[in-house]
Parts: structure tokens; C-alpha cells; sequence
């Protein structure tokens, strides 16, 4: 089945953000960790190109790290609910870690509804995140910030859910988020009303909307990862009404048509960008 392509060994989504790769002046580079809240750390350079860097939604926490020697910063992404630029610099160097989709690690000092499109500080919103901030911003090997970041995150977790919202996270997963809320109460015997309180109270956001992220997240894998693809096919899998509708939806929030979208990955050599570690 297709989805399984798109969820790793967790059951998580591998969450993507290609415009943030096509973005590197060079490579991309990405670091695997071996804590199961952290996705993975990626570092590159921004290039001089005058395109807009797109976000697109992925229901993951980033911390983002501008190198840079003259005016270094740090800030805590929540996810976007659409596209949206991020406003990077050209020539700076970043770092960046990014949280497994649906986990908020507990040191934030911040909401999930605050993190919705929002992004803060690193430390306004992370105690005692100084010397951190510090070391990492003054590393300039890859590999080195990763174990420094590793090292301040050891000990610490994500924040715990309710058994209610996991149970519904997998199952928008498994599903690749074509899922109904009367389906999800179906499942877990509880009311629409109380998975959708419950739901927002943990996620910052209904089932409804994790869904959708996880529906566009899908559709970006299949492409980046796929020599053929069929758009109508690739509607109907993902449950959506007719192919218009999927390819409204993916361009709002993707910032791209399907077709666009697949053009830009393959005349980038998207893989290709992408530097393992």
C-alpha cells in the first residue's frame, strides 16, 4: 500500500519540507537521532536565489539556528496550516531540528495552541537555553551541533498525550489522514465533542486539520519519491471528492500545482540535494 512508503518504523509521518532543500545554495545536508521525539537535524546554506522560502505544513516543531558570525538567532517554529514564507537570508548558514510530527517536546514553555503558526525566541521559550544557543551557533561542523543539541535534549521528552489523541494520531496516519471525525468516534467510542476538545487541547488543532497536513504530507512523498505518478490516481487514494479538489487543496498548501510541483523536484534533482549522515 502506498501509504506505508510515507510512515516510518514509529509510525510517524516523515515529514518533508522541499522548498526549504531547494532552497540550499549546495547540499543538504540530514542527520538521523537517536531520540524517537526528534525527526531528524538538517543544516545548509541559504542561497542567493530572490525566491520566496516556503514553509509548507507538516505538523512537526522546528528549531531553526541562524549561524551566522555578525547576528546569530535561534527561533521555535510551530507548524504553518498552509504555505508560507519563512523569511531566510541569503548567504547564512542554519541549523535546524525538527520534532517527529505530532510531538511538542515538554520544554517549551508554550502552548499547542501558541505554536500553531507561530514562532518564538529560543530562549523565551526554552529555560536555560543560553549555553545551547551559544555552543551550537558557534559550531561550525554538522556534526558537532548535532551532538550538542542531543546532549542539552538528554534526559528531557516529549509532552505525553492522551490515550484518546494517540489513538487518533495513528489512525490519521495509518489512513494518511482520509479519515471523518464520526469515524474516529466510531473507533474510539467516545463523542465527536470530546475527541475534538480533547484532540486541541494536545495537537493545538481539530483531527480535521492534522489530517489534512498529513493528506498534503503524503502527497509531497509520493511525488519526491516516485518516478510516475498519476494525479488522479494519487486524488483517489488520498480520498479526495475528484482530482479539481485535490489539486486546490495541494496548491494552497504546497504554493504549487501537482504538476508544477513535480517540475521543480525533478529539474532540482530533489534526492540528489539531500547530504546523509
Amino acid at each position: 500500500m502506498a501509504h506505508q512508503n510515507t510512515i516510518d518504523r514509529l509510525g510517524k509521518i516523515r515529514s518533508k519540507q522541499p522548498w526549504l532543500v531547494l532552497s540550499a545554495a549546495e547540499k543538504f545536508s540530514v542527520a538521523s537521532s537517536t531520540n524517537p521525539a526528534i525527526s531528524h537535524f538538517y543544516s545548509f546554506e541559504m542561497s542567493r536565489s530572490k525566491q520566496e522560502t516556503i514553509a509548507i505544513p507538516d505538523g512537526c516543531v522546528d528549531i531553526i539556528f541562524d549561524c551566522d558570525a555578525s547576528r546569530p538567532t535561534a527561533e521555535v517554529f510551530g507548524t504553518p496550516m498552509e504555505a508560507i514564507d519563512i523569511h531566510l537570508v541569503e548567504d547564512h548558514r542554519y541549523f535546524g531540528v525538527r520534532f517527529a510530527s505530532g510531538i511538542i517536546p515538554d520544554c517549551l514553555r508554550v502552548s499547542a495552541q501558541e505554536l500553531i503558526e507561530h514562532h518564538f525566541s529560543l530562549q523565551d521559550v526554552i529555560p536555560h537555553a543560553d549555553q545551547l544557543f551559544e555552543t551550537v551557533v558557534s559550531q561550525s561542523n554538522f556534526s558537532d551541533q548535532v551532538a550538542s543539541f542531543q546532549q542539552f535534549f538528554e534526559g528531557k521528552s516529549a509532552r505525553q498525550l492522551a490515550p484518546l489523541t494517540q489513538a487518533v494520531v495513528q489512525r490519521i496516519f495509518a489512513l494518511q489522514g482520509n479519515v471523518r471525525i464520526d469515524e474516529l468516534a466510531e473507533l474510539t467510542g467516545y463523542t465527536t465533542r470530546t475527541i475534538q476538545r480533547q484532540f486541541r487541547a494536545d495537537m493545538g488543532m481539530t483531527p480535521k486539520q492534522f489530517g489534512r497536513i498529513v493528506r498534503c504530507q503524503s502527497a509531497v512523498y509520493q511525488i519526491n519519491h516516485s518516478d510516475q505518478v498519476v494525479f488522479s490516481d494519487m486524488a483517489f487514494d488520498l480520498g479526495f471528492s475528484d482530482q479539481p479538489h485535490f489539486l486546490r487543496e495541494f496548491k494552497k498548501l504546497v504554493h504549487a500545482t501537482p504538476m508544477t510541483y513535480q517540475n521543480r523536484v525533478k529539474q532540482q534533482t530533489y534526492l540528489e540535494r539531500i547530504q546523509h549522515f
